[in-house]
Formats: C-alpha cells, structure tokens, sequence
C-alpha cells in the first residue's frame, strides 16, 4: 500500500488522512471546498481537534498529505463525506453516491474501496456496488468494497483512530480482508472483519443506543419539572445500582450521529422501530422544553445570553445542535438573543457571535447550552455587576456558582422556577 485517497476532509477525513501520512502512505485528500483544500496545502486545518493541527503541519511538511478538488490514482479510495438528513428525515446519500462516481476514472485491478461514512442498511450492497459494477468492474476479484464506519470521540480523535476497535463489513469475504489490511497500518485495536450490513448496522445501533437512554433521562428531566423532583439527584440514586446506567438529561441530541443515525433504521423499518421513533421524538421535543423555561423568567422582548453553539463542550460542531435550535426558537419568540461561543468560528453559523461582556450586557439570562470548560467557572463578579437581577439556567449542570445572589437553575431544580415565577406574581399584586 503505497498511496491512498481519501475524499471528504471534515471531522473524520482529515484526522484519517494525517494519521495514513504519519504511517509514512502518500496521502491525497479530496475535497468540494477550495477553503478547506488551500488551508491543508498549507499545513493548516479549519476544524478544532486536539493534535490534529501540529500533526497535519507536520506530514504536509514532509510532502506526505496533499489536498485537490479531484481524485487522482490510489491504491485504496476511502470516501468519509457527509450523510444528512432530508426535511422528511430520509437519508440523503447523494453524497455517497457523487464521491463514489468521482473515483471511477482513476480506479484499478487490486484497488480498494471503503465507505467510512455512515450509511442506512444496505447501502455499500444496493447503492455503492452497483455503482462501480456499471462502470464494468467485478467486485469478486477485480477491485474490493467495504465498510468501515468511524466509532470515535471529538477531543480524542487521533488517540481513538489508533486504540479503537473498527468493524470492517465486506462486500464479500475477501473484501474484509483487503480493508482490514488497509487499517492495519495504524490500527492497535481490534478489527473484527464482518458483512457489509453487520457493519452498517452495528453503527447505526451503536448511536441508536444512546439515543434511546437519552431520551429516558429527558422524559425523567420532564417528569420531574412536573413533579418537583431534583431529576440529577435521581439518576445519581438511581446509577448506584449495580446495573444501571442512567444517561444525562439535556437540552436535545446534536452532531452529526446520534441525532442522524436513527432515522438511518427507521427509514428502513418503519412499523418496527417504535421505541427508536419515539425516542427520536422525546429528544427533538427538548429545544422547545428549554424555550418555554426560559419564557418563565425572561419579559417578552427581553434579552437572554446564550452560551455555546457546538452539540458538545470543547469542539466546535454545530451540525444538528440543538442550541442552533433553541437560538432560532428564542428569536421566533421575540427575544433579543446574544451569542457567545468561544470554539466556534464565526463562518460556520449564521448568527453574529459576541464576547462574553458584551453578551451579558443587560441581560436577563444566561442560558448555558454547551459545557465548555470556559463556562464552568464564569466571571461572577461580572455576572452580578452587569446582570440587574442575575440568574442562570443550565442545560449541562457544568456551571459552578458560588454568588448565591445569582439565581442558578439545571434539571435538578428546574421545578423551582415555577415557584419563583409565583412569587414575582404575588408580588406584582401586592
């Protein structure tokens, strides 16, 4: 294996790309994006993982790792591009099947062919195959089809691509084989060959799975605004049983996995998947939850100071997050919204983004949707001084407040916001 293709360069592609170059491969990268191909050609990425940039400077340097908008002749193709989701949440594998044909002319005897996006079932079988069987190749012995789903966490990206098991699913045996020789270059994990469906499948219901224990913390989080209960103070309780393993309520599902890949199984097996459809349901349904605490304690028009965009602390990804959401909601209702998210770059949302000053300047809260590690212990001092009366509400229990003239709310005693926007009504009466 001398020189691979990889095309797509976004959280997955390029970490993999580099990690090929370190491993001493001839690396071409391909991507739509003139943006994302003039920073890689210049030793410089436009995503936020920890070690990715000093290590692409690196085999950039060293004439490993190049970038262009077109493919060129590979030894193994591996197509990491999108997947999303359609308004009527069918998969949209366009992109599966446009990088798939963008490698047709530059394909050989003996070449390889991995799908490391994630793709409904069937897909490599009914979608990709069929591809390049019409462009005249036989996939029994000419060229080699697989799928190797990615399984890695943002923040730990390059030590995961190294450490994690990978699940190699083969068109046909000898497939698997021939893929899994390809990330055994790098790979110290496992790699456990299988079908191509296995494999597909073994993914979508990986991020299914915590899908699904998510939404039971959410309908607990609900349940227990109802009821007036401390919903975090329950699963603490409830966790120290032996065997179980309660999730964290939030303010939705975000990234480009868990919020996405349900949706995969149920597009196809509707009237089988109720319990994966309704948590689907049960984790869109937070974003408004959130919105109408937030009409509690804020005066119509008020301003409220949302903290973090990204799905997650310490990344900047905001695909499918749901504080994107929430942002849209609470502008729809007529708030005056100010942003602040110091991982996110200003061009990947539509939103102007503000410093944390001038975001809390005459707000009347802060509502914490990311758990940053810049949010978990905020300028106190600040808050009171610029907040007339200050209160916070934390979707991600992370904020650590000991000014207790600062109204701090999370879902364990989110309850009590219902009680204090009784009080105000008594006292505006008296």
């Amino acid at each position: 294996m001398e020189k691979v293709c990889v095309v797509g360069l976004g959280y997955i592609g390029l970490p993999t790309s580099a990690m090929f170059a370190k491993n001493g491969i001839d690396v071409l990268g391909v991507d739509v994006d003139e943006y994302v191909v003039d920073k890689l050609n210049n030793g410089m990425i436009h995503i936020v993982e920890n070690g990715l940039g000093e290590l692409v400077k690196e085999v950039v340097n060293k004439g490993k790792l190049r970038a262009s908008t077109k493919p060129d002749n590979a030894d193994c193709f591996i197509l990491a591009v999108p997947t999303p989701i359609r308004e009527d949440a069918s998969a949209n594998i366009d992109y599966v099947k446009a990088a798939t044909e963008s490698i047709l002319p530059y394909l050989k005897q003996g070449d390889v062919i991995i799908v490391e996006s994630t793709i409904p079932p069937r897909t490599v079988d009914d979608v990709v195959a069929p591809i390049l069987k019409a462009y005249g190749w036989n996939l029994d012995n000419d060229i080699f089809l697989a799928h190797c789903p990615e399984r890695v966490l943002p923040g730990q990206i390059l030590k995961e691509l190294v450490e994690n098991t990978r699940i190699v699913g083969g068109y046909n045996e000898l497939s698997a084989k021939k893929a899994a020789d390809v990330y055994r270059l790098f790979v110290e994990g496992e790699i456990v060959e299988t079908t191509a469906i296995s494999a597909e499948m073994s993914k979508l219901m990986e991020n299914t799975f915590r899908d699904v224990n998510i939404a039971l913390a959410n309908e607990l989080a609900k349940i227990s605004e109802k009821l007036g209960v401390d919903a975090l103070e329950v699963i603490n309780l409830a966790n120290k049983h032996p065997r179980v393993n309660l999730h964290q309520p939030g303010p939705g599902v975000g990234g480009h996995c868990l919020a996405v890949d349900p949706y995969f199984i149920i597009e196809k097996a509707e009237q089988e998947s109720v319990l994966i459809s309704d948590s689907r349901r049960i984790n869109n349904s937070m974003p408004q939850f959130v919105v109408d605490n937030v009409k509690k304690v804020v005066s119509k028009k008020g301003k409220v100071t949302v903290l973090g965009l990204s799905y997650k602390g310490n990344v900047d990804d905001v695909r499918e997050s749901p504080a994107v959401e929430i942002v849209e909601l609470l502008l729809e209702s007529g708030f005056d919204v100010a942003v602040h998210d110091p991982h996110v770059k200003q061009r990947n949302v539509i939103y102007p983004l503000a410093d944390f000053d001038y975001s809390i300047k005459d707000s009347e809260c802060i509502l914490v949707l990311t758990d940053h590690n810049e949010f978990k212990q905020l300028n106190e001092t600040l808050v009171t001084e610029t907040m007339s009366n200050p209160l916070i509400i934390d979707t991600k229990n992370c904020v650590n407040v000991t000014d207790e003239t600062i109204g701090y709310y999370n879902f364990g005693n989110l309850y009590k916001l219902n009680e204090l926007v009784a009080r105000n009504m008594v006292s505006a009466l008296n």
